[in-house]
């Protein structure tokens, strides 16, 4: 009879994904959006945000740190296949980098709308 869990693998497959967090945090961008994600965490708790606006928060942020990490897998698999330059690997790229640019202006955008009210509130206007 099969098991219904393979706990050694699941561990394996846990510490395959954290060593490609790991890999991704030596990446500019990647750290820019997680010492942006500590601040939303401490301004969150500071402003005490309200549960609904925690949970947009923290789906928008998770959403584009994940497709970061995309937008890093795609260069990288790009680069390997294809190490000379090319027209189209340039557009692949600008594309993906494009697509993290949009979700992070919306994250912007919504981070905006929830904490400004507080901040204004705060310095007294």
């Amino acid at each position: 009879m099969k098991k219904l869990f393979d706990f050694p693998k699941l561990i394996k497959s846990f510490e395959v994904a954290f060593q490609g967090l790991k890999i991704a945090l030596r990446e500019q961008t990647f750290r820019i959006f997680a010492l942006v994600t500590l601040l939303v965490v401490i301004l969150m708790i500071v402003f005490q945000i309200p549960l609904h606006q925690k949970l947009m928060l923290i789906l928008i942020i998770t959403f584009a740190l994940a497709l970061e990490l995309i937008n890093s897998q795609i260069e990288r698999m790009l680069n390997v296949f294809c190490p000379i330059h090319h027209p189209e690997v340039k557009l692949i790229k600008d594309i993906s980098a494009g697509a993290v640019l949009l979700v992070s202006i919306g994250a912007l955008i919504i981070g905006l709308l929830i904490f400004l009210p507080h901040f204004l509130n705060f310095f007294g206007k």
